[in-house]
């Protein structure tokens, strides 16, 4: 496996400029909302002018209530003080509710819009892009972006305010000290681009690393991976590459966490300086006429309001800066645009018969490399027809067009004369079974597998579905029966079981035409014959395509196509394939020597596995 440095990845994150970020885009989640942050805005303005008020609370007990040894004033101000330090609580708490009630709503359409989003991207898509990627941006990116958001923009309106009501009240009670205090506010603001700049990179170059991470556990911890590492020996060396990888992922980290210390350590001690210097302003009547001792004591209080929120803003803009940097990688996955879509005026497929046509069609998965070419034949309504041939030859590729997971690249394919094309994907879904060779099965329960292809199935379904698949003695003799977890993949099962269930997930289905892809691949000679059987009952008045290795699975078929090297050289039914001693042929005979050695090794007859 090849994987991106560390350097590499911070190099090509360094290419993204900030100007470009799509700031307008970022706050397009925000807009559902607007009546919500406006409320915001409100309370947090509410908040911060009691806030405002709390110094001057204590300027009026220093300055009249303690020097005149007025009790009655002492007790009116420090009532109101108390009420203001309750408000103030009560509108944080709600500030507190409706930022998070924002923020985790922002978060969640994000999140259904990215799955929703992912769902229609082509198969283009998922055939070069690593399953630990995918999840690694489902999860740690929006994760991380999570506490950005619901934190973020509630924490920038609130300090934002503090400081223009802070800043207004200190004007108000002496313009000199006011002045004198927000001279050293560029300190705190200029450095914040340039160590936001770095966040940036160094974020984003944090998650594409902890994205390759994903990706390699996702793969290695697999059940497959882990038993391919298995058996060749391999642990050693992959728990190396882990490790290389995680101790990268830790050295950007560290990056992470230690950009712009020191300038967050400098806001800090002119934060804890400030009050001393504005005593010493004060005590020295710097400004012409001295103020009073309780200006000096409420501007300490001002200061600490002032310089806080002076302090979470610029934590807060490094904060934003790296976000930048998550919302980027997933906007990547956003601007994905899917190869395969309804067309604005696509039809519905109203009652099909299942006519099903390939006219001319040629097709590539990288143009380097041709699949199909010039590739006809047709399936006439309610007839079972055969592709065999060499593998690579495009059978699975065909049967993939059938399903319109890829478009050809010329040609045509069509379903009761209507272009795939000028169908809606729903309908067309609804029209096709498929049973591939790779069968796959959730981490759920046999009946919630079965019920994926008929979600408002009866118990009674489901049984003759598993009935039909030569499946149900095998589910009713589990203790849970029709409840029982199959596992990741449905790793509890055998191949031969996994694939009658999925046989059976498809005859629940009812579909008009039916694609079956190596279906009885996995299941031996017994199990093979029972499935046949129920699905010739099944598929009788239905079109079906059968692809399959096993001619012997085939020799009732209406009519086989032969296919080589990318097209069609060969059709005509069993017998007449066969006359022809054409590579149809050829491949029968060799089957048919090769199950006759099997047989005799084992002392069975030949017809077990060619009949």
């Amino acid at each position: 496996m090849r994987f991106m440095t560390p350097f590499a990845a911070d190099e090509r994150s360094k290419r993204v400029p900030l100007s470009a970020v799509p700031w307008k885009r970022i706050g397009g989640y925000f807009k559902p909302y607007r009546l919500l942050l406006a409320l915001v805005v409100l309370v947090t303005a509410c908040g911060a002018v009691v806030g405002a008020l709390q110094p001057v609370m204590i300027r009026l007990i220093v300055d009249r209530a303690l020097p005149q040894h007025r009790t009655d004033l002492l007790d009116q101000y420090v009532l109101m003080m108390l009420a203001l330090v309750v408000g103030g609580g009560l509108l944080g708490v709600l500030q507190t509710y409706i930022t998070s009630l924002i923020g985790q709503s922002v978060m969640n359409d994000l999140r259904v819009s990215l799955y929703r989003h992912l769902h229609r991207l082509s198969m283009s898509f998922y055939s070069k892009t690593k399953t630990g990627e995918l999840l690694s941006r489902m999860t740690n990116d929006v994760q991380q972006l999570q506490s950005v958001v619901t934190d973020t923009y509630g924490s920038t309106i609130n300090n934002l305010l503090t400081v223009t009501a802070t800043i207004i009240t200190m004007y108000a009670l002496n313009a000199e000290l006011a002045t004198f205090s927000i001279i050293f506010l560029p300190l705190f603001i200029l450095p914040t681009r340039q160590v936001g700049k770095a966040t940036f990179r160094v974020r984003k170059a944090t998650q594409e690393r902890i994205g390759d991470l994903s990706a390699h556990l996702s793969e290695t911890l697999s059940q497959s991976g882990a038993l391919l590492i298995k058996v060749f020996g391999r642990q050693a060396e992959q728990t190396e590459t882990f490790s290389g990888m995680s101790q990268s992922v830790k050295h950007l980290q560290m990056r992470q966490a230690l950009i712009g210390r020191w300038f967050f350590m400098s806001i800090s001690i002119i934060t804890s300086a400030g009050p001393a210097l504005i005593y010493f302003v004060g005590g020295h009547t710097l400004f012409g006429r001295p103020p009073s001792i309780g200006t000096l004591v409420a501007f300490t209080v001002f200061l600490t309001r002032l310089f806080g929120p002076i302090a979470s803003l610029a934590n807060l803009g490094v904060n934003v800066y790296g976000s930048v940097a998550l919302f980027g990688r997933l906007f990547e996955y956003f601007d994905e645009q899917p190869e395969i879509a309804d067309k604005p005026n696509a039809v519905q497929l109203e009652q099909p018969i299942g006519h099903v046509e390939l006219t001319d069609v040629s097709f590539s998965y990288d143009q380097n490399r041709p699949i199909l070419s010039h590739l006809s034949l047709v399936a006439e309504p309610g007839e079972m027809i055969a592709l065999v041939g060499p593998s690579g030859a495009g059978k699975t590729t065909v049967s993939s067009l059938v399903a319109r997971l890829y478009d050809p690249q010329t040609g045509a394919v069509r379903i009761d004369g209507v272009d795939l094309r000028d169908l809606t994907l729903l309908s067309l879904a609804k029209t096709i079974g498929v049973v591939t060779q790779e069968t796959y099965l959730f981490h759920a329960t046999l009946a919630e597998n079965l019920r994926f292809a008929k979600p408002d199935a009866t118990d009674e379904e489901l049984v003759r579905a598993a009935q039909a698949a030569a499946i149900h003695e095998m589910i009713a003799d589990l203790p849970d029966g029709y409840d029982t977890l199959v596992g990741e993949r449905g790793h509890k099962l055998s191949g031969g079981e996994k694939q009658r269930i999925a046989i059976a997930r498809m005859i629940l289905k009812d579909p008009r035409i039916v694609l079956l892809d190596e279906a009885t691949s996995a299941l031996d000679s017994a199990s093979e014959r029972a499935v046949q059987d129920a699905l010739a009952v099944l598929l009788k008045g239905r079109t079906s395509i059968v692809i399959a290795h096993r001619l012997s699975t085939i020799v009732d078929a209406d009519r086989i196509y032969v296919i080589a090297r990318g097209t069609v050289v060969e059709e005509g039914t069993h017998e007449a394939l066969l006359r022809k001693e054409g590579l149809y042929a050829n491949l029968y005979r060799e089957q048919f020597e090769r199950a006759v050695l099997d047989a005799s090794d084992r002392d069975l007859p030949a017809s077990v596995t060619i009949a």
